[in-house]
């Protein structure tokens, strides 16, 4: 009996080996090397895993099924990405599609774009397929409310194959006669929206896309608001800019937009924050291109677009607003509000005021 246990034992022993070494042996002859990522006792999970679900990895969804497009976004996780692709019929098995991407380290180089995918191909052909930089296309996103710099920024991971320096380069030498003026950049015409573009777009490609469907948003009804205003179309997009950037909350758009046109025709400066920190630039302790809080010294920089110093509309936009911010210059609230500020409750509201002093009155304690 004691021989019959010790025999049981030992074999017990000699499959945990032989699991520890030879199943991912054989994995790794199916799979190739597993990923870097994965060590230890990770290893051998993974192993076990991907063979576990060898035939559904191998097998197509449909062998029959048709070509469809399929689109990856920026950031998306890639167990996100795997439950759409079982929902669209593309893939047997979600868990076996993240099983085959962590353990060939195919997770970290899925790319953003919109790809033409059949379930008639097999789980380790779709997962290639989503990681050639050669997608047709890919979605670019600009939001509310970034400068120019910020939109250069989100190149490097957009799947565009645009460098930084190639569009600022760009930016600064803007398509000419889409609008009333030749502006000396496209900052505040880089239209906030989600774009499906091809991978091999230039820089200039690039800036006539954005700036075309600015103009295509930019209807007759709001280029009269603008005039009905006392503006121009720049002056009315360099006021758009500055609402966009101060509101945090979008309802209030309208509101600070009165606040802003009422001081214009006082002939009161703007006194916005939003116009010290486009002129500050890129605050390296916050590493962010809007510094928060401002400092005292800070609102005493000398650059014409510190609306504490200079009056007026600043020499360009300061950021590129949003077809919200463009409506509420254009179409702005009646009120007799010349002043706003926070509100304490950390709502991101502000609390009007008609007088300095009960602006005084509206500072929190």
């Amino acid at each position: 009996m004691r021989r019959f246990l010790f025999l049981l034992s030992l074999l017990f022993v000699l499959l945990i080996l032989a699991a520890i070494f030879v199943v991912p042996l054989i994995a790794a002859r199916l799979y190739g090397p597993p990923s870097p990522a994965i060590a230890g006792i990770q290893h051998l999970q993974y192993a076990v895993k991907i063979l576990w679900y060898d035939t559904t990895i191998s097998l197509p969804a449909d062998i029959y099924g048709t070509e469809q497009n399929f689109n990856i976004a920026l950031g998306e996780s890639p167990y996100e990405i795997a439950i759409r692709l079982q929902e669209q019929g593309l893939i047997l098995d979600t868990e076996a599609f993240i099983t085959l991407l962590v353990y060939t380290g195919m997770d970290t180089g899925l790319l953003p774009g919109n790809y033409r995918l059949s379930p008639s191909l097999s789980m380790r052909s779709i997962a290639g397929t989503l990681q050639d930089t050669r997608a047709s296309q890919v979605l670019f996103v600009i939001l509310p409310g970034w400068r120019m710099e910020e939109v250069a920024a989100s190149l490097p991971t957009s799947g565009l194959h645009i460098s930084e320096v190639e569009f600022l380069a760009a930016v600064r030498t803007p398509p000419l006669g889409i609008f009333d003026v030749d502006p000396p950049t496209s900052e505040g015409f880089l239209f906030p929206d989600s774009y499906l573009l091809s991978r091999n777009l230039t820089a200039d490609q690039l800036i006539t896309e954005l700036t075309l469907n600015f103009a295509r948003h930019l209807t007759p009804e709001i280029k009269l608001g603008f005039t009905q205003q006392g503006l121009t179309v720049y002056e009315g997009v360099k006021l758009a800019s500055i609402v966009e950037r101060e509101a945090v909350v979008a309802d209030e758009q309208e509101m600070i937009a009165s606040v802003f046109l009422n001081r214009l025709r006082a002939g009161q400066k703007l006194e916005s924050d939003p116009t010290v920190q486009y002129a500050l630039g890129y605050d390296k302790i916050s590493q962010s291109w809007w510094k928060n809080p401002l400092t005292y010294a800070d609102l005493e920089v000398d650059s014409p677009y510190n609306a504490y110093l200079y009056p007026g509309l600043p020499p360009g936009p300061i950021c590129n607003p949003s077809l919200g911010a463009l409506e509420a210059v254009a179409f702005p609230a009646e009120t007799p509000y010349y002043f706003f500020r926070a509100r304490c409750d950390g709502t991101g509201l502000h609390a009007f005021a008609e007088t300095f002093e009960e602006h005084l009155a509206n500072a929190c304690e």
